[in-house]
């Protein structure tokens, strides 16, 4: 599965639970971390376990992709999915307000909202 193929899963994924807000950044030729970022929100922190959880839970068995971190999950409120070429973040509101990692890493040009 290439890393386009594997985040439009990602976001599939995502869209299936509600997550709100699902945007992937292309940053190949911004860092060497990943070659994309997914990023979206749930409305509460229950929610944000939730998707997390779903998304690890579903790509392990039907895809297996076993994520290399799985981080603040607990928390509920920013969740970190990395699945070596696509790092997967889920945020709370507040959390993607302040953070706002899509204006850090966005050049115009590689920032896609995502739509079923």
């Amino acid at each position: 599965m290439t890393s386009l193929e594997k985040t439009l899963l990602i976001c599939k994924i995502l869209s299936s639970r509600k997550a709100k807000g699902i945007v992937y950044l292309k940053v190949t030729d911004k860092t060497s971390l990943c070659d994309y970022f997914v990023i979206c929100g749930g409305s509460s922190k229950t929610q944000v376990k939730a998707l997390a959880e779903h998304l690890s839970e579903k790509l392990e068995k039907e895809h297996g992709e076993v994520p290399r971190r799985f981080e603040g999950v607990r928390e509920g409120r920013w969740a970190v999915i990395d699945y070596a070429d696509v790092i997967v973040h889920v945020f709370g509101d507040e959390e993607r307000d302040f953070y706002n990692l899509e204006r850090l890493w966005e050049d115009g040009e590689n920032l896609v909202r995502y739509e079923d």
